[in-house]
């Protein structure tokens, strides 16, 4: 069947309303699955910048149609609302789960969607941990930033990164929010030399043992046949006895290049082992945070140097994607010397709670998308 849509780098020269489409997966009680609040603020911000937006889901999303069934946002009712859309210029995924992006039928729709010659796809697939670190170390612009990483496959494994790093963090490869986040610290001088921490909603459980085997298998045991990695801990910067991390967003401008949208602090809760906010963690400013530790010009500095970190980041992140993203988070901790490291990177960032950010980050989806549109950014 011969397509017979719109050329997507034409839409603006031809006068059309550029239209992008919010791609998630359908629910059989609530019609489609994602965060709400977020799609409306979609709609809203995408109705300023003149593009008509729209979510649909994997199922809706046929990709030899003009016209496309989807949900729109009414704002008086408060309610979702199915119409027929013309077929989107630009997909924006947002499917909200790594289960769901892992189906074969969405996986086949996502690579047919990188395929399609008049469609611009945001943020392909979600990120897996192993691969973001093996990514980043294969560039030295980037490796000085990354924590000693392994796969911990085996116990031999653990004991070995144990005996380099006596303080550990155990992540699941696919984790998000924190869930499944493990620490250990070896402390010789106790009777129980072996002390684990488990992130459960908004505190942590400890277990101490005595010998390897008796951790290994209270650890294999949580980890419940996910995959894990083992990192080295980093002795992170506090405010108030209590350790913080910063939430970067990077994103592509109007001009296709990559820039810091904003930095934003969280605080680990005081019975967390992870700064996130759902896991008992707060928002605060990150400057007044850094200012707080290392005085006012050293703060300045490092506070420079995390942007520049995170840019450098995200482009070797693209790079070793080989895919074209318009965004993405990340995790920076700041050591109690000043230095940068690397933790995590999120290719579906959730919102930030910063009102300047937030609106910033919406603006840019749209200005990116205009950058796209004008035939610069198909790869």
């Amino acid at each position: 069947m011969e397509l017979e849509l719109q050329d997507a780098g034409e839409a603006e020269i031809l006068g059309r309303q550029p239209v992008l489409a919010i791609l998630t997966i359908e629910d059989d009680i609530q019609l489609f699955r994602g965060n709400r609040s977020n799609f409306a603020d979609l709609i809203r911000a995408g109705r300023e910048h003149g593009f008509l937006v729209y979510v649909v889901t994997v199922k809706q999303l046929k990709l030899t149609r003009r016209q496309l069934n989807g949900f729109t946002y009414h704002e008086k009712t408060d309610t979702w609302i199915a119409h027929t859309f013309p077929f989107p210029d630009l997909i924006y995924n947002r499917i909200p789960l790594r289960e769901d992006e892992l189906q074969p039928s969405v996986r086949r729709k996502l690579e047919a969607c990188l395929n399609h010659p008049n469609v611009h796809l945001f943020n392909p697939l979600f990120f897996n941990k192993w691969t973001l670190f093996k990514w980043l170390r294969e560039a030295p612009a980037t490796r000085s930033y990354i924590p000693s990483t392994r796969r911990m496959n085996s116990r031999e494994a653990l004991s070995e990164m144990m005996r380099e790093h006596p303080y550990l963090y155990l992540k699941p490869v696919s984790g998000k929010a924190g869930k499944g986040i493990m620490t250990i610290k070896v402390r010789p001088e106790k009777t129980l030399p072996f002390r684990l921490q488990i992130q459960a909603k908004r505190k942590s459980i400890a277990y101490n043992c005595d010998t390897i085997g008796k951790l290994w298998s209270r650890v294999k045991r949580e980890s419940a046949g996910e995959r894990y990695i083992a990192q080295q801990g980093i002795p992170l910067a506090s405010f108030q006895t209590r350790r913080f991390d910063l939430r970067v967003l990077a994103q592509k401008n109007i001009r296709g290049q990559w820039d810091i949208t904003g930095i934003g602090a969280r605080v680990a809760g005081s019975l967390s082992i992870t700064t996130h906010v759902p896991r008992g963690g707060s928002i605060e400013d990150p400057e007044k945070l850094l200012v707080s530790v290392f005085g006012q010009e050293a703060a300045r500095r490092i506070y420079t140097r995390a942007k520049q970190a995170a840019l450098v980041i995200a482009k070797q992140i693209e790079r070793g994607a080989g895919m074209n993203h318009a965004e993405m988070s990340m995790d920076l901790g700041i050591d109690q010397s000043g230095s940068i490291w690397f933790f995590e990177a999120n290719a579906k960032p959730m919102k930030f709670d910063e009102p300047d950010i937030r609106k910033q980050s919406l603006d840019r989806i749209f200005q990116y998308g205009r950058y796209l549109l004008r035939g610069s950014g198909k790869r």
